[in-house]
Protein backbone atom coordinates (compact mmCIF):
# COMPACT_ATOMS: atom_id res chain seq x y z
CA UNK A 1 0.00 0.00 0.00
CA UNK A 2 1.29 3.60 -0.77
CA UNK A 3 -0.62 6.18 1.11
CA UNK A 4 0.94 10.04 1.99
CA UNK A 5 0.07 13.31 3.16
CA UNK A 6 -1.61 15.07 0.82
CA UNK A 7 -3.15 18.19 2.92
CA UNK A 8 -3.36 19.49 5.97
CA UNK A 9 -5.68 22.00 7.61
CA UNK A 10 -4.66 24.65 9.49
CA UNK A 11 -7.44 27.40 10.50
CA UNK A 12 -7.12 30.81 10.13
CA UNK A 13 -8.66 33.95 10.93
CA UNK A 14 -7.00 36.54 8.88
CA UNK A 15 -6.40 35.25 5.29
CA UNK A 16 -4.00 38.81 4.42
CA UNK A 17 -1.99 38.22 7.77
CA UNK A 18 -2.07 34.60 7.20
CA UNK A 19 -0.54 35.19 3.46
CA UNK A 20 1.79 37.56 4.66
CA UNK A 21 3.72 34.83 6.93
CA UNK A 22 3.33 31.48 4.69
CA UNK A 23 4.01 33.33 1.76
CA UNK A 24 6.45 36.02 2.46
CA UNK A 25 8.16 34.82 5.35
CA UNK A 26 8.12 30.96 5.48
CA UNK A 27 8.90 31.36 1.30
CA UNK A 28 5.73 28.89 0.62
CA UNK A 29 3.98 29.18 -2.61
CA UNK A 30 -0.17 29.45 -3.03
CA UNK A 31 -1.48 27.02 -4.46
CA UNK A 32 -5.16 28.24 -4.46
CA UNK A 33 -6.90 31.03 -3.02
CA UNK A 34 -10.25 30.27 -2.82
CA UNK A 35 -13.15 32.80 -1.75
CA UNK A 36 -16.78 32.03 -0.93
CA UNK A 37 -18.69 35.77 0.25
CA UNK A 38 -17.04 36.45 3.40
CA UNK A 39 -14.64 33.06 4.06
CA UNK A 40 -11.65 32.29 2.38
CA UNK A 41 -9.54 29.02 1.72
CA UNK A 42 -5.68 29.58 1.08
CA UNK A 43 -4.05 26.42 -0.08
CA UNK A 44 0.04 26.99 0.58
CA UNK A 45 3.05 24.74 0.38
CA UNK A 46 6.94 24.70 0.00
CA UNK A 47 8.07 25.42 -3.80
CA UNK A 48 10.11 22.29 -3.75
CA UNK A 49 7.21 19.92 -2.14
CA UNK A 50 4.65 20.21 -4.97
CA UNK A 51 2.25 17.11 -4.06
CA UNK A 52 2.00 17.92 -0.21
CA UNK A 53 -0.19 21.29 1.05
CA UNK A 54 -1.50 22.88 3.95
CA UNK A 55 -4.98 24.55 3.99
CA UNK A 56 -5.27 27.43 5.63
CA UNK A 57 -8.99 27.06 6.39
CA UNK A 58 -11.43 29.94 7.81
CA UNK A 59 -13.07 28.94 11.36
CA UNK A 60 -16.33 30.11 10.65
CA UNK A 61 -16.98 27.59 7.94
CA UNK A 62 -16.11 24.34 10.00
CA UNK A 63 -18.68 22.14 9.91
CA UNK A 64 -21.10 21.30 12.61
CA UNK A 65 -20.05 23.50 15.22
CA UNK A 66 -22.28 25.26 17.59
CA UNK A 67 -21.75 29.25 18.05
CA UNK A 68 -20.28 27.96 22.02
CA UNK A 69 -17.81 25.74 20.08
CA UNK A 70 -16.26 28.19 17.53
CA UNK A 71 -15.86 30.98 20.46
CA UNK A 72 -14.14 28.10 22.03
CA UNK A 73 -11.87 27.01 18.91
CA UNK A 74 -10.78 30.88 18.74
CA UNK A 75 -10.33 31.18 22.37
CA UNK A 76 -7.78 28.15 21.85
CA UNK A 77 -6.52 29.40 18.62
CA UNK A 78 -5.90 32.96 20.34
CA UNK A 79 -3.70 30.68 23.10
CA UNK A 80 -1.99 28.82 20.86
CA UNK A 81 -3.32 25.41 21.89
CA UNK A 82 -5.57 24.68 18.93
CA UNK A 83 -3.58 23.53 16.18
CA UNK A 84 -0.15 23.06 15.01
CA UNK A 85 1.99 21.72 12.19
CA UNK A 86 5.68 20.88 12.24
CA UNK A 87 8.21 22.03 9.28
CA UNK A 88 12.17 21.40 8.51
CA UNK A 89 15.10 23.46 7.47
CA UNK A 90 18.75 22.82 6.65
CA UNK A 91 19.37 26.32 8.35
CA UNK A 92 16.89 26.31 11.37
CA UNK A 93 19.80 29.32 12.46
CA UNK A 94 18.71 31.76 9.48
CA UNK A 95 15.27 30.59 9.41
CA UNK A 96 14.85 31.53 12.74
CA UNK A 97 16.58 35.05 12.16
CA UNK A 98 14.32 35.98 9.32
CA UNK A 99 11.07 35.04 11.09
CA UNK A 100 12.13 37.16 14.19
CA UNK A 101 12.86 39.98 11.92
CA UNK A 102 9.76 39.51 10.43
CA UNK A 103 7.75 40.22 14.04
CA UNK A 104 6.87 36.77 14.21
CA UNK A 105 6.00 35.47 17.41
CA UNK A 106 8.46 33.47 19.19
CA UNK A 107 7.72 30.29 21.56
CA UNK A 108 10.80 28.85 21.79
CA UNK A 109 14.53 29.98 20.40
CA UNK A 110 16.92 26.76 18.85
CA UNK A 111 17.71 24.42 21.13
CA UNK A 112 19.06 20.93 21.33
CA UNK A 113 16.33 18.76 22.59
CA UNK A 114 17.20 16.03 24.52
CA UNK A 115 15.76 13.55 22.14
CA UNK A 116 17.73 14.60 19.61
CA UNK A 117 16.30 17.26 17.76
CA UNK A 118 17.27 21.17 17.53
CA UNK A 119 14.19 23.17 16.96
CA UNK A 120 12.66 26.28 17.78
CA UNK A 121 8.99 27.45 17.74
CA UNK A 122 6.66 30.30 16.43
CA UNK A 123 3.02 31.00 16.38
CA UNK A 124 1.51 32.12 13.33
CA UNK A 125 -1.04 35.06 12.73
CA UNK A 126 -4.15 32.52 13.96
CA UNK A 127 -2.03 31.81 16.88
CA UNK A 128 -1.10 28.18 15.46
CA UNK A 129 2.39 26.15 16.75
CA UNK A 130 5.03 25.86 14.31
CA UNK A 131 7.83 23.90 15.26
CA UNK A 132 10.62 23.89 13.29
CA UNK A 133 13.32 21.58 12.92
CA UNK A 134 16.59 21.54 12.08
CA UNK A 135 17.15 18.91 8.87
CA UNK A 136 20.90 16.67 9.70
Amino acid sequence: MDVTIHSSFLPHTDPEASLAFYRDLLGFEVRQNVKYGDLQWITIGPPNQPDTAIVLTPVAAMPGLTDDERRTVNEMMAKGTYAGVNLATKDLDALFAKLEAGNAEVVQEPVEQPYGIRDCSFRDPAGNLLRIQELR
